[in-house]
């Protein structure tokens, strides 16, 4: 053997060994969800995990529902969040809150306007407000920008504030794949509006943050929750994932004091930090369904939803047996029927048994198996006469009509309830029975309709507000699954 490649041989050992000690130092994990956590949480805290000896971070910063459906299908370790799970496959998966953050909107630096308030937020995402004049600012149309997952974090809690649903259609016709890149049109754009994260946009001196009610967002306005539009950040894993423990120790070195000073550093505060949020959420949400006018889920708990099993449950056995024994020991008719409803409520069949998500159907069905949000879209056409005075969308529970009046229900009324109106519904009163005649007679006579040609321009949120119908009721009527109209299009607009 020459000297020459001994050297070589032995130069090559050294190499292959260095490279053994580095991968022995720590696992490989691979980190992938939306802008948000990458900016915040993740990308700082990797670099001190890697600097600690600890293994090597890949980060993967793209979108809430490309990380989350990663780590579901196991392709990466960790994924970031700025919402809970919302059922489906994400319910196997474990959302560990790790900081608080602020969702804040931003407009370009040279708008005048500085301050809105939660209501002008709620009828600006409605179509209703489409003029930085009516803010006070300049008479230029709103050129709202929204990230177009549904399932994005930012958008799905930002909504989830002001409508109690997280999955409400928008008027935002400008959409973008992160809230980075709305961001960029943000700043392109003077009339230009959308939702983001005070961690992702506070030292961006290219857009300008507004203040929500007159409170800016920052720190200690997030920590002592007097600025509204709070929000939980989260990192997201699998316990089943082979690497299960390194994820853990992650999570626990980012919870560290080293991790939370690292989290600070961008307008964040550590989740323990701001531990008594979580019990002003109820509150919060109660506030802004009075203030904007829909009915929030005000008492529902800051985790992921459980699914209901499927098989009967020992309350409903429990039931059951209570029935017999009722009956059996003569404590009267009464006591034996009310336990027999109770056990038939317990085992209602429903077709919805396993959602987890939401529910929107124009149809009368069951809902008993929904663990989160459900409602029905029906006009006076739809049910026969029953909603005659409701002007939007009408809840039912269980197939049976109800009214929704605008202000808030009771926060322990919310939590017992199992459907969400949508925004403005109006209060309703079951219509009186009409004689026989007068029913054969609407019969032979049919209300007729109102008809919209679609013109240069028409978008389906301005059409509904010229014809002054809600825009999911317009939907509704016509059959659109989107906001999508054509030039010459003739839409139903309502009864003549």
């Amino acid at each position: 053997m020459s000297l020459r490649f001994a050297r070589l041989f032995t130069a090559t050992l050294i190499g292959l060994s260095a490279t053994a000690t580095v991968l022995a130092a720590g696992p490989q994990l691979v980190w992938r969800g939306d802008i948000t956590t990458a900016r915040g949480v993740v990308t700082d805290v990797a670099k001190a995990w890697e600097k600690a000896g600890k293994g090597k971070i890949e980060l993967q910063p793209f979108n809430t529902a490309s990380g989350i459906d990663a780590v579901a299908k196991g392709s990466a370790d960790l994924a970031g969040s700025a919402r809970p799970g919302i059922g489906g496959a994400e319910q196997s998966l474990t959302f560990t809150p790790v900081a608080w953050d602020a969702l804040v909107m931003v407009t370009y630096p040279s708008n005048p306007v500085s301050n809105i308030t939660i209501k002008q937020l709620h009828e600006i995402y409605m179509g209703h407000i489409t003029n930085w004049k009516e803010l006070g600012g300049n008479d230029a149309p709103i050129n709202l920008y929204a990230v177009a997952s549904p399932g994005d974090g930012v958008e799905y809690s930002l909504r989830k504030l002001l409508f109690g649903r997280g999955n409400q259609p928008v008027a935002a016709p400008r959409l973008y794949v992160n809230v980075a890149k709305l961001e960029e049109g943000v700043t392109l754009d003077k009339q230009g509006l959308g939702a983001t994260t005070l961690a992702g946009v506070s030292s961006n001196k290219k857009v300008k943050i507004l203040s929500i009610d007159g409170v800016a967002p920052s720190m200690s306005t997030v920590s002592s929750g007097t600025y509204p539009l709070f929000t939980e950040l989260y990192l997201v894993s699998n316990e089943s994932s082979p690497k299960a423990a390194e994820i853990k120790e992650f999570i626990t070195f980012l919870t560290s004091s080293q991790g939370s000073s690292l989290l600070r550093s961008h307008s964040l505060v550590p989740y323990a930090d701001g531990a008594s949020l979580a019990s002003k959420d109820a509150a919060r949400r109660a506030a802004i369904a009075s203030t904007v006018g829909t009915r929030a889920n005000v008492g529902q708990a800051m985790t992921t939803p459980t699914v209901a099993s499927a098989t009967p449950t020992p309350a409903a056995v429990e039931k059951e047996t209570a029935v017999a024994k009722a009956q059996v020991a003569g404590k009267g008719a009464k006591a034996a029927k009310e336990a027999k409803a109770s056990v038939a409520t317990a085992a209602e069949p429903s077709q919805f048994a396993k959602v987890v998500a939401s529910v929107t159907t124009t149809a009368h069905m069951g809902f008993a198996g929904v663990r989160v949000e459900a409602f029905t879209a029906s006009d006076n056409a739809k049910t026969g006469g029953r909603f005659a005075k409701v002007l939007a969308d009408a809840v039912t529970v269980k197939g049976k009509a109800v009214a929704r009046p605008i202000a808030a229900a009771p926060a322990d009324a919310v939590e017992k309830s199992k459907a969400v109106a949508t925004p403005k519904v109006a209060e309703a009163k079951p219509a009186a029975k009409a004689s026989k005649t007068v029913a054969k007679a609407a019969e032979r006579k049919p209300a007729a309709s109102r008809t919209y040609k679609v013109a240069q321009g028409d978008t389906l949120y301005s059409i509904a507000k010229k014809n002054a119908i809600d825009v999911n009721q317009l939907r509704a009527m016509n059959g659109l699954k989107d906001n999508n109209v054509r030039l010459g299009q003739v839409l139903n607009v309502g009864a003549r």
